[in-house]
């Protein structure tokens, strides 16, 4: 893979994460009944600071969970032949609450389909929005984010990497090139 370009640094990440936040908020008009559930891997930091950001601006902590989406995929045979399950960690009841799901990036719509499915199996909510950092196009389900941070078309053979300092070392999304 080869690196065509930084499209955000840590400071684009930031305001957009802020401004998604605020986005929350409004459309939700308040945090009444909102709950966060971060899909792994880098959806997990990414709702941990949309939390934090809203416990700056409203002064209350918002519940913040964890969803591995790995026996939901319908692509779980082609992941690999004993495909690793991490654990979900979903503290609280979702019984009527506005669930956000929060993922680093949407493309094919696969991923958030799998994780709404997996939400079901922990109750009903009164409702499931998503919010994504990236949204990169190329959908293969009826699926769209509510709140996005940026659109970033991409033609396939191209690569959104956002990077986390939890996992990574740093905050930033680069578009990469995949070499064939």
């Amino acid at each position: 893979m080869k690196m065509k370009a930084e499209l955000l640094d840590e400071a684009s990440v930031n305001r957009t994460l802020m401004r998604m936040t605020h986005e929350i908020i409004e459309s939700n008009k308040g945090i009444h009944n909102l709950v966060l559930v971060g899909i792994k891997r880098r959806g997990v930091p990414l709702s941990q600071r949309i939390a934090d950001n809203i416990e700056e601006f409203e002064g209350i902590r918002v519940p913040v969970g964890y969803l591995d989406i790995t026996l939901y995929r319908d692509d779980l045979t082609m992941v690999a032949e004993r495909p690793q399950v991490a654990e979900s960690h979903i503290p609280f009841s979702i019984q009527e609450k506005i669930v956000v799901l929060v993922d680093d990036v949407l493309f094919t719509g696969r991923t958030a389909r799998a994780a709404i499915e997996a939400m079901f199996s922990y109750g009903r909510p009164a409702s499931i929005r998503l919010a994504v950092l990236i949204d990169r196009g190329h959908r293969e389900m009826p699926i769209r984010a509510d709140f996005v941070g940026k659109n970033i078309p991409t033609s396939k053979s191209e690569l959104i990497m956002v990077s986390v300092p939890e996992y990574d070392g740093k905050t930033a999304v680069e578009l990469y090139e995949t070499v064939k």
